[in-house]
């Protein structure tokens, strides 16, 4: 009984296609992010490449434009990736120097924190006893995975090679949705429309409407944070505030990821001797941080989609958890069609005023 009834709702052909989609995905499941991440950068840029679409011979419409945006896009991502690749690299010199000196003499207290009055033996001694010890260290850096340098540059190596790999996916899909664009667009919004009736091509619009206010607050929060900051460094006294701010701009494109900088410098101000300078860059960072992050770029991005506070936090938060950087654009675009259909939903059971 339960069976006959199982078919009649589940038509073999809809089990069919069910089974198909989930092969697809099962099949695509590695590239769904490097796709995601082409789908996001097509609909930032597409009121440009619609631009020149309409200005460009149709003979070149299909192969040159499409191939032009994707190399631009590509030496877009290529400045601040190389950008990073050299700080990384210049970070990976110093994390071996640091690991094969502590590993061999230990970490030495500093002399503030030695000369701390009351506490300052005591302190010293548990320095010596922990930070101090280098067998504490290299027990406490193989918990850690960190114990040798071959392991570390391994894992960083492969991780390198998964990124270019996504890089050329991501460049090789957005190449194909700038040349059939228009046609893909077309099917989906007739998807949208066919599922959803009317409303159909507003949610579509509200989609895109979300990725592109997502781009705009993240370059712009981006921005400011790095014109903010830069200050604040330049008011402790550290050298090259500029190219400090211009490094926290580009990294604060990803979410929290502005702290690293700040939290580095303020680091480096207290191990220099520096501890109020470094503990009042070091709240004025996190201070600035908090409301850009969980005010501002909310703010900016549920104004563009029409998404209230509450609902656009948490969409950029719940995107990030669960699909890491792209989250920051999935999330807001699926809580503005969600949006639209609550507010549709209750257009529809509204009860007229007598």
């Amino acid at each position: 009984m339960m069976s006959s009834y199982f078919f009649t709702v589940f038509k073999p052909a809809g089990l069919a296609v069910l089974l198909l989609l989930a092969a697809g995905l099962w099949v695509l499941h590695g590239f769904i992010l490097p796709i995601a991440w082409a789908v996001v950068l097509a609909f930032a840029v597409w009121p440009l490449y619609e631009h020149l679409y309409q200005r460009t011979p149709r003979g070149m419409r299909s192969g040159l434009l499409p191939l032009g945006m994707t190399l631009l896009m590509m030496v877009l991502l290529m400045i601040p990736a190389t950008f990073g690749v050299v700080v990384l690299g210049h970070e990976v010199q110093m994390l071996h120097h640091l690991l094969v000196k502590v590993q061999s003499s230990g970490i030495g207290a500093p002399d503030w924190l030695i000369q701390l009055p009351w506490v300052g033996d005591w302190v010293q001694e548990t320095w010596s006893e922990t930070f101090g010890n280098p067998e504490t260290i290299k027990n406490a850096l193989n918990a850690l995975g960190m114990g040798t340098v071959f392991t570390y540059t391994r894992d960083l190596a492969a991780q390198v090679l998964h990124r270019f790999m996504s890089g050329f996916v991501t460049l090789l899909a957005l190449f194909f949705i700038f040349r059939d664009g228009h046609g893909l667009g077309q099917q989906i919004l007739g998807r949208s429309v066919s599922l959803f009736g009317s409303a159909g091509a507003r949610y579509a619009r509200h989609a895109v409407t979300a990725v592109r206010g997502t781009v705009n607050g993240m370059l712009l929060v981006g921005i400011g944070k790095g014109v903010v900051l830069g200050i604040g460094y330049w008011a402790v006294g550290l050298s090259q505030p500029v190219l400090l701010g211009t490094l926290t701009a580009v990294v604060a494109l990803v979410p929290f990821a502005a702290k690293l900088v700040f939290g580095a410098a303020s680091i480096y101000l207290i191990v220099q001797g520096h501890a109020v300078a470094g503990i009042v860059l070091a709240v004025y960072g996190f201070i600035i941080t908090l409301i850009a992050d969980n005010y501002v770029r909310p703010t900016l991005i549920g104004g563009a989609a029409n998404i209230p506070f509450l609902p656009t936090l948490l969409g950029i938060f719940g995107g990030v958890e669960a699909m890491g950087f792209v989250g920051l654009f999935i999330g807001p675009t699926v809580m503005a069609i969600l949006m639209s259909l609550w507010r549709d939903w209750n257009d529809e059971t509204r009860v007229p005023a007598a």
